[in-house]
């Protein structure tokens, strides 16, 4: 792993971090997007993805996988700390403002925030799982062209990752419970906005790995690299 201090590492990993946590919270709102119903999340989940080209594509996998991880253990905690909160007796007068009672507060927290196990180990996966293919596809691209072609090289890991990411959450959240011609829908809905996004971001990812690489010195190739998503 590249040992170097660099400037903009920690404000890339903290945006990746908040996109990362605010995407699991708006999900609960599925949203009609030019006639395909998907989670709302999906305005700011591809994001993460592009912050994880940003990484990958300017200072190495390794620098990448760390955040990847980071990332995970800090949506880990968000969720952790938003089902105490549910558990806790309401305030007889907590109504927030807007409802009748604590009570309808409490359910409408719930209904909200609440998460199902099955739910949670579906969205975990699927980031694990779609993060590391999407930083790995891009290392592993940028050796083999040379640094070239950034803009294929992202759409590529980018059918890869959110691919894997939208078979891996839809199938664990919803095999059971849709039909299968309305799960195999739901995935393909979901990964061609995704890809989608991450073409029309295209130019603004090129401005901004340009700039990193510039402000820091940097333009990592993981020519030697171990590709293991559990090494330190």
């Amino acid at each position: 792993m590249n040992k170097r201090t660099y400037r903009w590492f920690p404000f890339i990993t903290a945006l990746f971090v908040t996109t990362l946590v605010i995407s699991n919270i708006i999900a609960v709102k599925v949203v009609n997007l030019f006639g395909f119903f998907v989670p709302a999340a999906v305005i700011l989940f591809p994001i993460a993805y592009i912050f994880g080209d940003v990484l990958t594509e300017v200072y190495g996998f390794s620098s990448a996988r760390q955040v990847i991880w980071t990332g995970f253990f800090c949506n880990l905690v968000a969720v952790i700390a938003i089902w105490i909160a549910g558990l806790l007796p309401s305030a007889p007068f907590w109504s927030a403002g807007v409802f009748s009672s604590s009570q309808d507060a409490q359910n409408a927290y719930a209904a909200i925030l609440g998460f199902t196990p099955r739910l949670l180990i579906a969205s975990f996966a699927a980031y694990l799982i779609g993060e590391f293919l999407n930083s790995i596809v891009l290392a592993k691209l940028k050796v083999r062209t040379g640094g070239r072609y950034l803009w294929l090289r992202t759409i590529l890991s980018t059918l890869v990752g959110e691919g894997a990411d939208s078979c891996v959450f839809i199938y664990v959240a919803f095999i059971g419970i849709f039909p299968n011609n309305a799960i195999a829908q739901a995935i393909i809905a979901q990964w061609s906005i995704k890809v989608v996004y991450e073409i029309l971001a295209t130019p603004l990812t090129y401005l901004v790995v340009n700039a990193l690489k510039k402000a820091e010195s940097e333009d990592y190739f993981d020519r030697a690299t171990n590709f293991n998503p559990f090494l330190s």
